[in-house]
């Protein structure tokens, strides 16, 4: 198998929205692999997403500045994704530059979290937001195992959940996600998730000296769209060390249990309170 460019696209044709919850696993979806050790840390994709995603931003030159990289970051609502330098990356003497943005979890805590539906996972891959459903109970951001979502707290009349929705309005029309597009290095890759996680494993077999052993996003919290290759440790890197479940599991095998133990008590109180009305309608006419 290869891949030409930045990204191989998959000709297959996508249904419509699942909706709350779980893609079908026949479906064929879509993802990102993130080579570590080609990342330059240009920061051009940060400028590609602030500008397809309709944020402020200054002129392309000025990601030059690295300044930057002496803290760690998190995306913003004015910054989907961002480049960090983890600074024990680089005791060897070889920065690290570490592109992150939201994960777009195979099984989504936030889509499981969201009690209205403003979260979904397309069958495409992609983690999107809905505003106009959001209550802004913040579930989504406190169920992120990754800590990739932020919240407008500046916009008072109308806040928003902000993250990366993978760009589904230019990959529906056959164009590249911005940040793959304009990667100078072709460190990322689009494609579809299970192709891009045979293609890693081939990259590791192929340079084991230049890989560890470990395609992450993989297996973490059940899979993620994002996957990413280096030559260190994940956890050196700040990744967080998740077991192959997704949280959402254990949340929604909870929830279930709840509900459906007070299934049967709410309609019994439903009847009973329809009969009591109807019994107080009855004695006043």
């Amino acid at each position: 198998m290869k891949f030409t460019g930045a990204a191989m696209l998959s000709l297959a044709a996508l249904p419509a929205s699942s909706g709350h919850g779980h893609t079908d696993p026949n479906t064929a979806r879509m993802g990102v692999l993130v080579d570590l050790t080609e990342c330059i840390g240009c920061r051009r994709c940060e400028f590609a997403c602030a500008e397809a995603n309709g944020n402020p931003h200054d002129p392309i030159e000025s990601y030059d500045d690295q300044s930057v990289f002496a803290e760690t970051r998190r995306p913003t609502p004015g910054s989907l994704s961002v480049v960090n330098r983890p600074v024990n990356a680089a005791s060897d003497g070889t920065p690290v530059h570490v592109k992150i943005q939201c994960m777009h979890c195979e099984h989504a805590p936030c889509v499981s979290a969201c009690l209205v539906g403003a979260m979904q996972k397309n069958p495409d891959g992609a983690v999107t937001y809905d505003a106009s459903r959001c209550i802004g109970c913040r579930y989504c951001m406190v169920a992120c195992p990754f800590e990739r979502l932020s919240y407008e707290y500046d916009a008072a009349l109308a806040p928003r959940i902000r993250k990366c929705e993978l760009c589904r309005d230019r990959t529906a029309n056959g164009k590249l996600p911005a940040c793959v597009e304009i990667c100078p290095v072709e460190a990322l890759t689009y494609g579809e998730r299970d192709q891009l996680i045979r293609y890693a494993h081939e990259r590791i077999a192929e340079h084991p000296d230049r890989y560890i052993d470990h395609v992450y996003g993989e297996t973490e919290g059940g899979g993620t769209s994002w996957l990413y290759l280096a030559d260190r440790p994940f956890s050196e890197l700040g990744f967080p060390t998740l077991g192959p479940r997704s949280s959402a599991e254990v949340t929604e095998a909870i929830q279930h249990g709840i509900f459906q133990g007070f299934a049967a008590p709410l309609a019994l109180f439903g009847v009973m309170a329809g009969l009591n009305f109807l019994t107080k309608r009855g004695s006043h006419s």
